[in-house]
């Protein structure tokens, strides 16, 4: 029943995680057991064992429990294959730098600047090497990871982020809203963006049980300030541009680094952390390949644009057991903006979000920002409920691309959303408007009831198409309850199907 299942492993334990099967309906279960021993079930698609050695062959296996009174799409329970293997080694532990020991010897008593001792013991750092931070509040600046290392936060253990500017310099090759640019640096960096190639930043680890937190709000607005004053002359020469865009802090905001920033990355795992206060997005992997995230908590709420987690023309991302409490999006899925995003044209595909919940936020989103293309998302027993929209497809008429290959299952939310919309709309038309098609959502509650600063009502179901060539089509709802709300509206729509 399980097609494969997935793992990463520390020198003391493993996290294994799989798809969701085609057969797998509600009361599902899913038995872990290793070397033979039967360590616990779980309704959950993913089980952490712990309590291992290190450098040592393990075999673990999953086998599938389905309720005996209810038959599976494919076939009843007996049918269905009962145990599913994967042979994986432990690693030895890493030789580690304590960031407090000499020579570094920094500070966490969150006055001291941190910035040169810090990089310095990541610089340092070897191949297969670890970097610690015991607890503490260690101010910083902008930081560089490289290929090959980890990073540590011990419990107790902050990197903050300083809210002045001037310590995130010098700019970087970034990309934001779906344009490249020069950008001011994240809190921690990690590769180097070239839209021509591949993965440049490989094997990266950042996890533990502490916390990465960046300068907020108020290092937003000291950086949007910053950038206005160096556009002034532009701006005002400008200023219908500057109309059509979403604010007048929309062309200087889009300079702000993010929290943690992934360019040319491939095989990163950020695990177990509280991720917050980015000075606008939190993650954001661009041109990247093979990241996970899980087990990490982020917060945002006061930060304009303060996304969670926002893979960007990038493949094989996967994202479980997190929680979002974010002033945007908790997660944006993005690949451009026209019409550089047409030109670049490097999809995002291949993700995986699964076990999230959100206690406040907008959803999780796919665009607008989407020139490039989406395809192959899979979503399912994610808590959406208490969001703003629960599960968006948005795009304006001007972005070109497709979205397609939607897939989604078991989750509650407020509102589904397939639209076109009309904000941050600027920049030059695609040839053509967007695609959007084939999605499917099954078992999902959907409440009718979007959380902003409270609940109100709004319509459970909205599609929305871009003209008559370019409708929502090739929509499947199954098994699909609403339990309040306004309604559905469909608009320039084809082949929208509703079963039970």
């Amino acid at each position: 029943m399980i097609e494969q299942i997935f793992y990463y492993t520390d020198p003391d334990r493993a996290e294994l995680w799989w798809e969701k099967p085609a057969g797998a309906i509600p009361g599902a279960k899913y038995q872990v057991s290793l070397e033979g021993n039967v360590l616990g079930e779980t309704d959950k698609t993913h089980f952490t064992i712990e309590r291992l050695k290190s450098g040592k062959e393990y075999t673990a296996a999953v086998s599938v429990t389905l309720p005996d009174t209810d038959d599976s799409v494919n076939g009843s329970a007996s049918d269905l294959p009962q145990k599913t293997t994967i042979t994986f080694t432990t690693p030895l532990p890493r030789a580690r730098i304590d960031v407090t020991a000499a020579p570094y010897c920094a500070n966490g008593d969150g006055q001291t600047m941190n910035t040169a001792a810090l990089q310095k013991a990541f610089d340092d750092c070897p191949a297969g090497g670890a970097v610690y931070l015991p607890a503490g509040t260690y101010l910083t600046g902008a930081l560089r990871l490289h290929s090959d290392m980890e990073l540590y936060l011990d419990e107790g253990a902050v990197l903050q982020g300083t809210a002045n500017p001037a310590d995130y310099l010098p700019r970087i090759k970034s990309r934001f809203e779906g344009t490249e640019m020069e950008c001011y640096q994240s809190l921690l960096n990690l590769g180097e963006l070239d839209h021509t190639s591949g993965p440049n930043c490989s094997n990266v680890i950042i996890r533990g049980k502490g916390t990465i937190k960046g300068g907020g709000f108020p290092l937003a607005w000291a950086t949007i300030q910053s950038e206005k004053e160096r556009l002034k002359d532009y701006l005002a020469a400008n200023a219908d541009y500057v109309a059509t865009c979403e604010n007048d802090n929309t062309i200087p905001g889009r300079v702000r680094g993010r929290l943690i920033n992934m360019s040319n990355c491939s095989n990163i795992r950020i695990s177990g952390l509280t991720l917050a206060d980015g000075a606008s997005w939190n993650l954001h992997m661009v041109y990247s390949d093979h990241i996970v995230t899980d087990h990490c908590t982020f917060s945002s709420k006061g930060t304009w644009n303060g996304d969670g987690w926002d893979p960007d023309s990038s493949e094989n991302c996967t994202l479980f057991a997190c929680v979002f409490h974010t002033e945007d999006d908790s997660v944006a899925i993005k690949s451009g903006k026209n019409p550089e995003g047409n030109e670049i044209n490097r999809p995002t595909r291949h993700i995986r979000i699964f076990d999230c919940y959100s206690s406040f936020g907008h959803g999780l989103c796919i665009g607008s920002e989407m020139s490039g293309g989406v395809e192959d998302v899979k979503i399912w027993d994610c808590d959406l409920k208490n969001s703003m929209v629960g599960i968006q497809v948005k795009g304006t008429k001007k972005r070109g691309g497709y979205v397609r290959g939607l897939h989604v299952q078991d989750c509650i939310v407020p509102c589904l959303l397939a639209v076109s919309v009309g904000y941050n709309d600027d920049g030059i038309p695609a040839p053509e408007p967007p695609y959007f098609e084939d999605f499917t959502y099954e078992r999902v509650t959907v409440t009718g009831r979007s959380l902003l600063e409270e609940f109100t009502d709004c319509k459970a179901i909205e599609l929305i198409g871009f003209d008559e060539a370019h409708p929502v089509r090739n929509v499947l709802f199954k098994d699909v309850k609403i339990t309040g709300g306004l309604g559905i509206n469909t608009e320039l729509c084809e082949n929208v199907r509703f079963e039970n």
